[in-house]
């Protein structure tokens, strides 16, 4: 069994954007739950929790667009976007959002942990340099892999988002850096309309923005193909020296915010399939952290399924069989990706046209 990490804290439950609002407190309640079950409590270390330093925030975000989050400190409904809002206690839940996610990136480049999961919300890759938007205040896996490389000299890192949207926020910020690579599959278009294949980064960064924007319908077997034959080869090649994970839940077949068809199966394939990767280039290390997911039944038992294989608890062999009209799906997918990636990537083997 290898040493798994957690992060979690009640205070993620004071961050209340509304009372029909999706990203809802009953989402980190039944991971919570989950994880008192018989067959789940005693596995996991938790990881302590603190608030995010200003120097951390700083590292991502604006010192104006800080300020203005912390102005809503203990204050009532604050509207930030459309889709976004803070309440009494969502700018102490995202600071500890934040800051558990470094704390628990502390743990593993330290090797006190083999991996960790940061159970935490608001979530954070949407959330831009100056601006909240799609439910996130601060960008935590953007400010845990910058966190990882100014205090703890990490070079190189992978971060991975599986959620259902494209994470726009991780995308702008690393886009000119060639440290950092930012692999994405998400539903296209939808919101919040970035992540098209041509996205690949720019100046020195290009080449290590790898979008992969996939149609509704997408499940295990595809998502499970996309990652072998487009994640590990670039990753294998980059060598990260730690493994972010931006896991949304979204892509659960019955989310209702989605149109994608991963099951809790799927999730523990995808991670098997990162674990490899870290596995391979940095000692297992891996970290990830909590976006979207929004059927609490699918969110409890996915999280779940990931968690066992961190853990090397699972006892599945993820063999999923691809029929040959996924296939070709994925044949296309991973075609447009060669083209703007080949001559960046030599791993990434061009493949013959499609008629």
């Amino acid at each position: 069994m290898l040493k798994t990490g957690i992060v979690k804290d009640s205070r993620y439950l004071d961050h209340k954007p509304g009372a029909f609002h999706p990203e809802s407190p009953k989402r980190l309640e039944a991971i919570y739950s989950m994880l008192e079950g018989s067959d789940m409590s005693g596995l996991f270390q938790d990881i302590p929790v603190r608030r995010s330093e200003r120097d951390e925030l700083l590292l991502v975000h604006s010192p104006k667009y800080v300020d203005m989050i912390m102005a809503t400190e203990g204050k009532g409904y604050t509207s930030l976007d459309p889709d976004t809002a803070a309440s009494e206690g969502s700018c102490e839940a995202a600071l500890l959002a934040a800051g558990g996610l470094c704390e628990a990136i502390s743990a593993v480049v330290s090797k006190k942990l083999n991996n960790a999961f940061a159970l935490v919300r608001p979530p954070g890759h949407h959330a831009e340099n100056n601006r909240a938007m799609g439910f996130c205040l601060f960008n935590n896996v953007a400010i845990g892999a910058r966190f990882a490389q100014e205090f703890h000299g990490t070079e190189r890192i992978l971060v991975v988002d599986w959620d259902l949207h494209h994470g726009n926020g991780t995308q702008h910020t690393f886009e000119e850096n060639p440290t950092i690579l930012y692999f994405s599959t998400h539903q296209y278009p939808f919101y919040p309309g970035s992540g098209a294949f041509k996205q690949i980064g720019r100046g020195k960064g290009k080449g290590f923005t790898v979008n992969v924007p996939l149609s509704p319908g997408h499940g295990d077997a595809e998502y499970i193909d996309v990652f072998k034959r487009v994640l590990e080869p670039i990753a294998l090649e980059f060598k990260p020296d730690l493994v972010l994970v931006s896991a949304g839940f979204d892509i659960y077949e019955d989310d209702p915010l989605g149109g994608m068809l991963v099951t809790p199966e799927g999730f523990a394939g995808l991670t098997r399939s990162v674990m490899d990767i870290a596995d391979a280039c940095c000692d297992g290390k891996v970290v990830i952290t909590l976006e979207g997911g929004y059927n609490l039944t699918g969110l409890s038992k996915s999280v779940k399924a990931v968690l066992k294989e961190l853990a090397g608890l699972s006892t599945r062999v993820h063999k999923h069989i691809i029929a040959p009209a996924e296939q070709h799906r994925v044949d296309r997918v991973v075609l447009m990706v060669s083209e703007v990636h080949s001559e960046f990537w030599k791993n990434l083997n061009p493949i013959k046209k499609m008629p």
